[in-house]
């Protein structure tokens, strides 16, 4: 009997709460930075996290955490695809904990709850609380990673273009270090690029290499080898003075590599080893 008399004025607390839900949702319209149109789709999921946090004093633990995690995965969404910061959400549960936090104690004194069951009953909105925070803060870094290796791919993807020059040959502008994460591109997209093109003739120029070691030369040989794989000749152009100078001092030698110290000259010998 006194079970269900408690979860009686627990659906109280619940209920009086839904109900200010539009004008708690209202309360922050006049002094936020971000703009109206922001501000507007904002609104729905601060509405949903006054209905979480009412209902969470009334039904199952459980089941409010997982309503939370979709919740959280929602908004990370939303704050991500309009460029705002984590901080935003994070505020707006840290109001309504107060806001909502004041009308359960105003509902607890008038039911003239024990203190023993008010800080139950606190803890228990305060762990939901704290789960709303964790669910927004790990959905938020997710989506912010995924559009940051999302950015680093298409700018890889840019960094070594194949750029087809005539109908055979094509050519790839190396500019920058080479690593083991560009050359790992390098390979990717001269062997996606060229196979699509149907090249015949691919010239990978070094110009704007600064330096070529031995880590660079094998590199090297493992996308000249993959591309004849596919029947596609491959010439390096652009070996500076100064570059073939460390080269030899370093011992690297590009064995049957053709190579020419510009790309102009690089480039006719293709046309003339293509006719």
């Amino acid at each position: 009997m006194e079970d269900v008399l408690l979860n009686k004025k627990l659906q109280q607390i619940t209920a009086v709460i839904l109900r200010k839900k539009e004008e708690l949702a209202e309360q922050k319209r006049h002094y936020h930075f971000y703009n109206h149109d922001v501000y507007v789709q904002l609104v729905p999921w601060r509405k949903n996290l006054i209905k979480i946090y009412a209902e969470s004093i009334s039904i199952d633990e459980e089941h409010t955490f997982q309503i939370l995690e979709k919740w959280g995965i929602e908004v990370a969404n939303l704050l991500t695809t309009l460029q705002l910061p984590l901080d935003i959400a994070l505020e707006e549960i840290s109001y309504y904990r107060n806001q909502i936090g004041e009308v359960i104690t105003e509902q607890a004194k008038e039911e003239n709850f024990s203190f023993d069951l008010f800080s139950k009953i606190i803890s228990r909105y305060n762990l939901v609380v704290d789960k709303a925070v964790h669910w927004v803060s790990k959905s938020y870094m997710k989506d912010y990673i995924d559009k940051i290796q999302f950015a680093q791919y298409a700018i890889d993807e840019l960094s070594i273009p194949v750029v087809r020059i005539t109908k055979e040959i094509g050519v790839i502008p190396l500019v920058g270090e080479i690593d083991t994460h560009r050359a790992q591109i390098l390979m990717e997209n001269a062997l996606k690029q060229g196979n699509t093109y149907r090249l015949s003739w691919l010239i990978i120029d070094l110009s704007a290499v600064p330096i070529i070691d031995t880590m660079v030369a094998d590199q090297l040989f493992k996308v000249v080898a993959a591309l004849k794989l596919i029947g596609i000749e491959v010439v390096l152009s652009g070996i500076r003075s100064e570059i073939a100078l460390t080269m030899v001092q370093l011992g690297v030698k590009l064995n049957d590599i053709v190579t020419f110290n510009s790309l102009y000259v690089a480039l006719d010998y293709a046309n003339s080893r293509r006719q």
